[in-house]
């Protein structure tokens, strides 16, 4: 066991994502909490679900507005593959494959009081009236 606290932050990559401007709506921002100097250090990226390698793009892309890491690693607790741009986790909790039109959902016993991972038939588009 290290007798070290490792420093832990969260990022809202909202304004990072590459789909910003042909959404819809405006992004749901949330306020980005990196209470420490990534300057110099190994930065690990946490992810439910890795896809496309959009969300982690948009996620490197906002670590850098801190500050410039030494290194930076991705750890997944789903690789479901279908990637569209070169992204490779360093950690995978289980590669689990699955169609495009499958939708992956992931629940942690400290945010929904269980730890489970479903699979599911992709959820239809919401009809906007007038459209």
């Amino acid at each position: 066991m290290l007798d070290t606290e490792v420093p832990l932050g969260d990022l809202d990559i909202g304004f990072y994502r590459d789909d910003v401007a042909s959404r819809a709506a405006a992004p749901v921002l949330h306020a980005s909490h990196i209470d420490f100097d990534v300057n110099g250090r190994t930065i690990v990226i946490c992810d439910d679900v890795l896809f496309t390698g959009r969300t982690v793009r948009a996620a490197i892309e906002a670590l850098f507005a801190y500050g410039r890491p030494d290194r930076v690693q991705l750890a997944v607790l789903v690789d479901r593959g279908h990637r569209e741009l070169p992204i490779r986790p360093d950690f995978v909790g289980k590669n689990l494959p699955t169609a495009l039109s499958e939708h992956v959902g992931v629940k942690v016993a400290e945010l929904d009081g269980v730890d489970e991972v479903r699979i599911a038939a992709a959820p239809a588009p919401i009809a906007v009236e007038g459209s």
